[in-house]
């Protein structure tokens, strides 16, 4: 074969660097994007993803505690095709990442250490943490620490303390069929939450009214609740979606929003398990946050509000 017809259609190797050899990922090797990133000062290991290039990069954090990255690949729709580089991850625990069996683990400080870990192994400085849920929690508390990394912050269908999200979600039970909610809190007060009643109640009533609002719910978003690790979610949540009593139910921060200087937009929806007033009240306490409340859909807005999240999320992107 001639010499130049067994380059023809290889890429220009001058434009492939080669990563660092670090013992997790293959050196020289084109992944899509993918980097495993040490934590647990090396102990374990979390996937990322990168995708897109861009000035502006978004690094994504996930819900649950204990889901993954898979429903917030709505992102992919949107982000590159602006020119926005930004990056999936799994958290400890979930999805593509390792999966201790340690329950010392499963705590805020501990994910705070992580965080800055896969910052610092994705090289990241002035970037934009975007936080969806627990992840907007988490969010909050990495701005409180190490703004100086930020360029930007999102914190989506999140308020600052977890007693505004118990006063939402109970307004949210109250309006269940009588007989209903009278069934619901029956099997709250016998502690029943894995049993199939309980199940169908939130699967039948709450889900599709707070959650996600479409029907059928994306595959995205299936392969999400498919995977989540329920210990974990346990012991920082709680119980259920509707009953937080896990080692994040005291966790408020309303009266340290004022510390984030960095520009800041607060995402909530009409329908969603968070109070669009405490959202709007939130920003109104950022020194540069804006809020913006999708005029349909839920928790899961990315999806069931699609237009108008989007709308608010590449605006505040472009300009931040």
């Amino acid at each position: 074969m001639p010499a130049q017809a067994a380059t023809r259609g290889r890429p220009d190797a001058s434009v492939i660097t080669a990563p660092v050899p670090d013992g997790l990922n293959p050196p020289g090797i084109r992944t899509g994007g993918v980097k495993l990133v040490p934590v647990v000062g090396g102990k374990y290991k979390v996937w990322t993803k990168k995708i897109g290039n861009g000035a502006v990069k978004v690094l994504l954090l996930h819900g649950g505690p204990g889901f993954s990255h898979d429903y917030l690949e709505a992102m992919e729709s949107f982000l590159p095709q602006a020119g926005i580089e930004m990056y999936h991850y799994d958290q400890l625990g979930c999805g593509n990442s390792d999966r201790p069996e340690d329950s010392s683990l499963w705590t805020l400080p501990r994910y705070m250490t992580e965080l800055e870990e896969v910052r610092k192994g994705l090289g990241l400085d002035r970037f934009v943490l975007y936080g969806h849920s627990w992840g907007g929690l988490l969010a909050i508390e990495y701005a409180l620490r190490h703004q100086q990394h930020l360029r930007g912050l999102v914190i989506s269908n999140m308020t600052a303390g977890i007693q505004s999200v118990l006063r939402r979600l109970e307004t949210i039970k109250r309006q269940l069929p009588a007989n209903v909610l009278a069934q619901l809190e029956e099997l709250e007060t016998r502690g029943a939450y894995d049993t199939p009643a309980y199940e169908e109640i939130m699967m039948t009533y709450l889900y599709p009214q707070a959650i996600c609002r479409i029907q059928p719910w994306p595959e995205a978003v299936m392969r999400a609740f498919g995977r989540v690790n329920k210990k974990i979610y346990n012991q920082m949540q709680g119980a259920s979606e509707f009953v937080i009593n896990g080692n994040l139910k005291d966790w408020e921060r309303w009266d340290r929003l004022p510390e984030i200087k960095v520009p800041t937009l607060a995402l909530g929806a009409v329908h969603d398990e968070m109070d669009p007033a405490d959202i709007r009240k939130m920003a109104s306490l950022l020194p540069q946050g804006q809020a913006e409340i999708c005029a349909t859909g839920s928790h899961l807005s990315m999806w069931d509000a699609q237009a108008d999240y989007f709308s608010y999320l590449m605006t505040f992107l472009r300009k931040v």
